[in-house]
């Protein structure tokens, strides 16, 4: 077992306690004050909660932190900007008769909890634990009557795991700066996720495309009918059918001359059913798989929304209440109690046809530890409707989707009735295949189901709608339809197959998938594309130098080993210890190897062909930063000077008709906006826009210029001034009004004057100049398009009377573009946790 004991001092400042905790008897410590507000509704008076926001001890930033000569014993201190929590929770523990320590009930809550006792003197060994899946009244009761002592085995297991992040970053990490460049980082978990997505691209890069035909004929079954799908199968002789594929022009042009004189006869019809069986409450992963794929939420935005939906929002009249329980989970399994309540609900909303006779059980993976439930919803009397208004717009959207998929997990199974047709040209064999609902059963809830009753793709030979077909019928050829087509490259990662391809190789926790994919790309190893995730040049550089010299760190089946190991301690089966001591001896001497044996990679920095402004001596080329490309001069740090990158976006200014630039914003999503390029008559040109402006459209209704938008996959266009009458989301009483009137109408709603506070692009230091920066930039671009386009219409524009919220022009500052800094170096953070 690794006890890791380290002894510290704490410099507290003066904080003085609410009077209100005077009298406290039992003190119930929490991570968060969400959680903390949430569970103090169901408290007496003689309960108090308090939150240590998190963890309140880690390892040093600056040093490593582990005694590798003695048994990997750690010392950790107080985070910094903790003492004053620290401070509070000392204090009213002083004053409270009995602690209880309420962290999550994971390995990582566990660890939270030992420190906390740690800097309370509690005993490890007492009654001070306890710990719920669920934030409801009746969980946390039973909790309060079952506390325990803390787990050593899920604290030993965590902190190894902590060991091995901090062993592996801190060694591997200075080797990459020394060689490659300073402020990079390596993991353990984040270099396997890059290298799955550099060995994709490398799949793409080799993949040779192979030509292939779809031939589809049409047929009818008379000469008013309407025609029908069937795609060409193969050949069928002596009774047995042979599949048949098409791969050049001169194979199909062969069969479409034998077709024309040939009579289609159905030759077969086969109809039956088959049962869908409802899909099993979201884990983690398949929380953020869905997530991404119908809500187009990352894993980071996901697990935040869903942290607030488990930790407790705020309802009217009810206060703080969770909606979700416990939302870092691989287990499908479900409490006795639950099952029983959403059964009552399903019987009483849909019926018993509804109902089956048994629960529904779903078996948990390979990999799965087991150790919480589902994710479920918690109130089965709060439906996502009932409180959709209360919630944020993620919030609901992300409720509603877990509630459906609980409460569909537990319906009847749908069943579909199906058809496939055979159609005989002589020897040629066409198919058809269809499906229909015949009872809905689970899909009747679960509006996110994918396949059912929706066209597959065309080389399925399948389609949705057959009419009544019998053995032997004649059919009219219609007409035939060849394709040519080429096979494709396998699908660059997405966040949502990247986590699938993680959790199936046994790659991290439930914790650590959304980290390590926003660690991936804020070190900028990967870029995201839409919502494909592509491996950067740097990325790859780092890639191929951990493969030639570390090949167990990048190397999938080491990683799962290891996380196995990790979970054999939590279980009491192997001890952290023994883990570390195979792991670091031969990982030490690989990184003592490679420092002696790796030569510094010169990273070639790319002409440009123009002399430096500033210096006038030395060469402008282009380097790789932090946040991406720029150029800079060849003489740094003698000579400083630096500029972005100008992409050109295709089109013109709508403000001063020159040239406009494809700009990314520095934070985030590294969203896309754009800007004149100052190239014209207005050297000052303010214009920005998150949206390209389309060439030569005007709006109709302002005469301003038009925008490409785009929305959940679909593109349509939009005038670029939020403030015209066009994008006023208009009532019903409205439309009916304009309607009859035929006039627009003036009164902008509620909802509209929020919509034209939405955030703005971030502002690069480039467009600010000296004059404008007094001045907010969207405001500018605003006046000037009014300017410019009352001239062009010969009409006055409307002003804008609507000043920034507060909140909008704070996130506004935040957000400024720069250019990329030059590169300095880090203290390395921990990895995953």
């Amino acid at each position: 077992m690794l006890y890791i004991i380290s002894p510290e001092a704490h410099a507290y400042n003066g904080y003085i306690l609410n009077t209100k905790d005077v009298n406290v008897k039992t003190l119930v410590i929490v991570e968060s004050p969400a959680k903390a507000k949430t569970i103090s509704r169901y408290l007496e008076d003689d309960y108090i909660v308090k939150a240590s926001v998190g963890h309140i001890r880690d390892l040093p930033s600056s040093t490593i932190g582990v005694d590798v000569k003695n048994d990997f014993a750690v010392r950790y201190i107080t985070m910094p900007g903790k003492e004053k929590v620290v401070k509070e929770l000392k204090t009213a523990a002083d004053k409270a008769d009995n602690i209880l320590l309420a962290t999550d009930p994971d390995r990582e809550g566990e660890a939270i909890a030992w420190h906390l006792a740690t800097i309370l003197n509690l005993d490890p060994a007492a009654d001070i634990r306890i710990a719920f899946n669920e934030i409801s009244s009746k969980a946390v009761k039973e909790a309060l009557s079952a506390s325990r002592p803390l787990n050593m085995d899920l604290i030993d297991s965590q902190q190894s795991r902590r060991i091995l992040d901090r062993l592996v970053g801190y060694e591997l990490s200075p080797l990459l700066w020394n060689k490659v460049r300073k402020g990079l980082s390596a993991g353990r978990v984040q270099s396997v996720a890059t290298r799955l997505i550099v060995m994709r691209e490398r799949e793409i890069s080799a993949f040779i495309p192979e030509e292939y035909w779809l031939l589809a004929a049409f047929l009818k079954t008379g000469a008013e009918d309407d025609a029908f799908r069937t795609l060409y199968h193969g050949e069928k002789t002596g009774g047995r059918v042979r599949r048949v594929k098409l791969t050049n022009k001169e194979q199909v042009d062969q069969l479409l001359a034998e077709l024309k004189s040939s009579t289609f006869v159905v030759d077969e019809v086969k109809r039956g059913t088959k049962k869908r069986r409802p899909y099993a409450p979201f884990t983690t992963s398949s929380l953020q798989q869905e997530a991404s794929r119908y809500l187009g939420m990352s894993s980071a935005r996901t697990m935040r929304v869903a942290q607030q939906l488990y930790e407790g929002v705020e309802l009217p009249g009810a206060g703080a209440t969770a909606l979700v329980s416990y939302i870092r989970t691989d287990s499908v399994r479900v409490a006795p109690s639950a099952i029983a309540e959403i059964r009552d609900v399903i019987a009483k909303e849909f019926g018993d046809d509804y109902l089956p006779a048994k629960p529904n059980y779903y078996s948990k993976g390979k990999k799965a530890q087991d150790a919480h439930e589902a994710i479920r919803p918690i109130h089965f009397d709060l439906d996502p409707e009932s409180v959709k208004d209360k919630l944020t717009h993620d919030q609901y959207r992300l409720y509603k989707m877990i509630w459906e998929r609980f409460v569909s997990s537990q319906m009847k199974e749908a069943v579909l009735d199906t058809i496939r047709a055979d159609v005989l040209a002589g020897t040629h064999l066409f198919r058809a295949t269809g499906e229909q609902i015949k009872f809905p059963g689970w899909l009747k809830v679960y509006s996110y189901a994918s396949g059912v009753s929706k066209t597959k793709k065309e080389d399925d030979d399948s389609v949705n709608f057959l009419p009544a077909l019998n053995e032997g019928d004649n059919l009219e050829l219609d007409r035939l339809e060849p394709e040519q087509k080429f096979t494709q490259p396998p699908a660059r990662y997405t966040e949502a197959s990247l986590i699938k391809e993680m959790e199936e190789l046994g790659i991290g926790r439930p914790s650590t998938y959304a980290p390590t994919i926003s660690t991936i790309q804020n070190r900028g190893y990967v870029e995201k594309e839409k919502s494909s995730l592509h491996p950067t040049d740097l990325g790859i550089l780092v890639t191929e130098m951990l493969e030639e010299n570390f090949d167990e760190i990048v190397d999938t089946d080491f990683t799962a080993d290891l996380e196995e190991q990790l979970d054999s301690v939590e279980s009491g089966e192997k001890e952290g210890l023994e883990i570390l001591n195979e792991f670091y001896p031969p990982f030490h001497e690989k990184v003592k190897a490679a420092e002696k044996n790796i030569e510094k990679v010169k990273i070639v920095d790319e002409p440009t062909g123009r002399t430096c402004p500033e210096c006038e001596k030395g060469e402008l080329v282009i380097k790789e930063g932090r946040y991406g490309k720029f150029i800079a001069c060849n003489r740094y740090p003698d000579c400083e000077y630096k500029e972005n990158i100008d992409i050109v976006a295709p089109g013109e200014c709508p403000v001063c008709g020159s040239g406009l630039l494809e700009k990314k914003t520095r934070k985030g999503r590294r969203r896309k906006f754009y800007v004149c390029d100052k190239k014209g008559k207005d050297p000052e040109c303010p214009f920005i826009s998150w949206d390209l402006p389309i060439e030569g459209k005007s709006c109709p209704t302002c005469g301003g210029y038009m925008v490409q938008k785009r929305f959940r996959g679909r593109t349509y266009e939009q005038c670029g001034d939020s403030e015209c009458p066009s994008n006023v989301k208009k009532t019903k009483t409205e439309k009916k009004s304009e309607a009859s009137a035929k006039k627009p109408t003036e009164k902008k709603s509620e909802t509209s004057a929020k919509k034209s506070t939405e955030e703005k692009p971030e502002v690069p230091a480039e467009v600010m100049s000296k004059e404008t920066s007094k001045e907010k930039p969207e405001e500018k671009t605003k006046a000037a398009l009014k300017e410019s386009t009352a001239k062009k219409a010969k009409a006055s524009a409307k002003k804008p009377t609507e000043k920034k919220s507060e909140t909008s022009a704070k996130k506004s500052a935040e957000e400024k573009s720069e250019v990329p800094a030059k590169d300095t170096s880090k203290d390395i953070s921990k990895e995953e946790e």
